[in-house]
């Protein structure tokens, strides 16, 4: 059962969004369930099949997928935001990304099965649910961009700007890679862009 501090924090996120009533709000933590990892815990493996969506409260969620073998980082979710594979939520097919714990985090859950059940018995949520889907479609669509277009230090002003606590809170090594860039490069970036901010 979720406790109080964060089912009001999924409240007061989904009431910036959508204007419920009170009675319409209370209603959601019948269909969330409160979820614990632990650090370097995986809360989805690639390859299997996301029937969830997840809200997180504390902590973090690291997005990645392999290629040639490799982990490559295409995404982090803080606390106060959700995050899915839509792919796979959306057609119940294997996942390409796969979701780990960057630290000790909580989360709110909720499965397809139930989302469709607060769908039928609310229907003002699937307005909730399909700005979220706006939202995690035009980040996605972002960057996407600009890894095509823009160069490493760009991105990395970009990263700075957008998710501060991103270089405080995530290892060198996974920043690198939502970059699109290697650690060693990082690391030159972040000295320039330092040199550039202080002069």
């Amino acid at each position: 059962m979720p406790n109080l501090y964060m089912i009001e924090a999924l409240k007061t996120y989904c009431l910036a969004i959508v204007d419920f009533t009170t009675e319409e709000i209370d209603v959601l933590e019948e269909y969330f369930e409160a979820v614990s990892i632990r650090k370097k815990e995986m809360l989805l493996h690639s390859g299997d099949v996301c029937d969830f969506i997840g809200f997180v409260t504390k902590g973090c969620i690291r997005h990645f997928h392999y290629r040639d073998g490799e982990e490559i980082t295409c995404d982090i979710t803080f606390e106060h935001a959700f995050f899915t594979e839509f792919n796979s939520f959306n057609l119940g097919t294997k996942s390409q990304i796969a979701f780990q714990a960057i630290e000790p985090t909580t989360l709110l859950v909720i499965k397809k099965q139930q989302l469709l059940a607060l769908y039928e018995s609310h229907p003002k949520f699937e307005e909730l649910g399909r700005k979220i889907a706006e939202n995690v479609a035009v980040r996605t669509t972002e960057i996407a961009m600009s890894l095509a277009a823009d160069k490493p230090e760009k991105r990395y002003e970009n990263l700075l700007r957008e998710q501060p606590e991103i270089f405080q809170r995530i290892p060198q090594k996974y920043i690198a890679t939502i970059l699109g860039i290697q650690p060693e490069s990082l690391s030159r970036i972040r000295k320039r862009v330092l040199t550039h901010l202080k002069s």
